[in-house]
Order: structure tokens, then C-alpha cells, then sequence
């Protein structure tokens, strides 16, 4: 009888047993900073749905305080913006990770929030529509040029440190909501917008969403270069 070559291969050697991820294990990987940076993405989160409540809520047009209060959140953002960037310097924890958040909470917090508000307030025409939609493409291009930049540096030198911004930075829209908050303030929202409105080819324009419409082109020039602190 022939007898088999084969042994039972020694309990050492037995395939390693892959472990499952752990639970919330991509924000076990979170740095202090990055949680700040999310609390930026909500304060523009909470700034939309207010906006949208006080578009929902007024009888004779939005509700001048729920605008206000939707305004109030983009300074809260802006300070989270600051500090995250501010911890992650103090404790030396630089990751992409981190880059992405950052550029993702800011389309938020001062592309689509402003946007919002701004329709919010009134600017509801069909040329308002395109303009409002222009500026938040221009802020999201403006920060995939920020994010490929760095990206460059980063591999050219050592210290992958950004020196000076390429356009406005996006985070500049926070004046844009002040001037929306000043109008809430005074009354001036809906058909009592500054600037009243244009009828062109059919669609109405407000004057004032104009700003929105220099913002954006700002943020995707070129020629202007603002030295980063």
C-alpha cells in the first residue's frame, strides 16, 4: 500500500487571517484639525437649511431673521476654517486627507451656502439662477487649482508649502453674506432687493447678483496673486 507523501502543514504556517476594519475606522484616522474642519462644512450645512426655511416661511417674501440667522453662519465658518488650519500647523499633521476636507467643506460653506442664501433673499430670476450657478463652479474650480497647485509644490519642494493664492480665495464670499445680511437687516429681500430688477430677454436680473458674478471671476483669475500667510 502505497504510503501518502502529504503532512498537514504546521499550524505557523497557516494563512494569515485578514481582520475586518474596525468601526468609524477612516475617523479613527481623523487629525484634530480635520474635526474642525468639519464643523465648517456644518456650519455651511445649517446655513443652507435655514436659508431654505426662511424662503419656505415668509407670507409676503423670506423671513428677514431666519436670513439672518442663515448669515450668521458663515463668520462661524470662516473661524473654523481658520483653525483648522492654525491646529494642523501647531501639531504638524499635514495630510492629503485633510487637504480634500478642507476644499470640500469650503464649496460648502462659501460656494453653495451663499449661493443659497442669495435665492433666498430674493434673486430667484432666470439670469440670477445662471449667475449663482456660475459662481459656485468658479469656486469649485478655484479650489481644484488650489488642491493640484499644492500638489505640484508639494513634489518640487520639500516643504510643499503654497506661498501665495492664484484668484480671490473662496472664503472672500463671507463678504458677500454680510452685504446679504445688511439687506435682511433693513428689510431690502425679495422685490425690495438693492437694485431692484431688469427684465432681459424674458428672464428677470437683479442687479446686485452681479457681485456674485465678479466674486467668481476674481476666483479664477490668473493675473491676481494674493501672498499666503
Amino acid at each position: 500500500m502505497a504510503l501518502s507523501n502529504s503532512h498537514p502543514a504546521p499550524a505557523n504556517d497557516a494563512a494569515p487571517v485578514r481582520r475586518r476594519p474596525r468601526h468609524f475606522s477612516m475617523v479613527r484616522d481623523f487629525h484634530l484639525a480635520d474635526f474642525f474642519t468639519l464643523g465648517n462644512a456644518a456650519c455651511g450645512v445649517a446655513a443652507i437649511f435655514v436659508a431654505m426655511l426662511a424662503l419656505a416661511s415668509g407670507i409676503a417674501g423670506p423671513d428677514p431673521r431666519l436670513l439672518l440667522i442663515a448669515a450668521a453662519f458663515a463668520p462661524a465658518a470662516f473661524i473654523f476654517d481658520v483653525l483648522d488650519g492654525r491646529i494642523a500647523r501647531w501639531r504638524q499633521q499635514h495630510s492629503a486627507l485633510g487637504r480634500e476636507l478642507d476644499s470640500l467643506a469650503d464649496v460648502i460653506s462659501f460656494g453653495v451656502a451663499p449661493a443659497t442664501l442669495a435665492f433666498a433673499a430674493g434673486m430667484q430670476g432666470g439670469w440670477d439662477a445662471v449667475v449663482l450657478a456660475y459662481f459656485v463652479c468658479c469656486g469649485v474650480s478655484r479650489l481644484a487649482r488650489f488642491n493640484v497647485t499644492a500638489e505640484a509644490l508639494a513634489g518640487e519642494d520639500a516643504g510643499g508649502k503654497v506661498k501665495y493664492f492664484e484668484g480671490t480665495p473662496i472664503p472672500t464670499s463671507v463678504l458677500l453674506t454680510g452685504l446679504l445680511a445688511i439687506a435682511a437687516w433693513q428689510g431690502r429681500v425679495g422685490d425690495q432687493l438693492w437694485g431692484g430688477s431688469w427684465s432681459l430677454l424674458g428672464w428677470q436680473l437683479h442687479p446686485m447678483v452681479l457681485l456674485f458674478a465678479l466674486s467668481g471671476s476674481l476666483m479664477i483669475s490668473k493675473t491676481i496673486r494674493i501672498p499666503k500667510f
